[in-house]
């Protein structure tokens, strides 16, 4: 399936993800630096032509204080979509990865979301954001987090889109996906 053009922002740092907590369904507010990610990210935005795009950021307080960074001045409207939550990870929520099981693979701070006790898994973020993207009509920017991000570009782009990203998922960078390929912005 073809896809429109995209912008996908993750948000800024936050004081839980300074402190390497799994945040999950739950919030914590943008440090500093989070919300100069944010402002870096509307400084790249800003030499885009972004006329014709549509603006959605995640409900969670962190994706929605960073669209207000990032999107100041570029968008009108800026609609919410609880398809854009981060993954849930249930019974791990709020703490502190280095209280978790690591397990062993290439990458193991990934497999901590699908392993959580009663955490969504990626089956159901899939089932949901496939949705979204369902759903978008035409060229569109969106801020959301580091897992739900990371799985649109794998629907959009597919495996591709996870080559040479940091397990941050690019806090302070823009991702944009045109024509099945993907630029990171810095």
């Amino acid at each position: 399936m073809a896809h429109p053009e995209l912008y996908i922002l993750r948000h800024g740092e936050t004081t839980w993800n300074a402190e390497n907590r799994m945040q999950g369904e739950l919030d914590s507010p943008l440090t500093e630096k989070g919300q100069g990610d944010a402002r870096r990210q509307r400084d790249i935005l800003r030499s885009r032509d972004l006329a014709g795009f549509d603006f959605f950021t995640s409900p969670q307080g962190r994706a929605f204080q960073t669209a207000a960074i990032a999107l100041y001045g570029l968008a009108g409207v800026i609609r919410t979509d609880d398809r854009l939550r981060e993954i849930g990870v249930g019974d791990w929520s709020g703490r502190l990865r280095a209280e978790l099981p690591m397990p062993k693979g290439p990458n193991p701070l990934i497999a901590q979301y699908e392993m959580a006790p009663n955490g969504e898994g990626f089956a159901r973020l899939k089932t949901r954001v496939r949705s979204f993207l369902d759903d978008l009509r035409g060229p569109a920017v969106i801020v959301t987090h580091g897992i739900t991000g990371s799985m649109i570009r794998g629907l959009v782009i597919g495996e591709k889109a996870h080559r040479n990203v940091s397990p941050h998922g690019g806090q302070g960078s823009v991702f944009w996906l045109k024509d099945g390929e993907q630029v990171v912005l810095e």
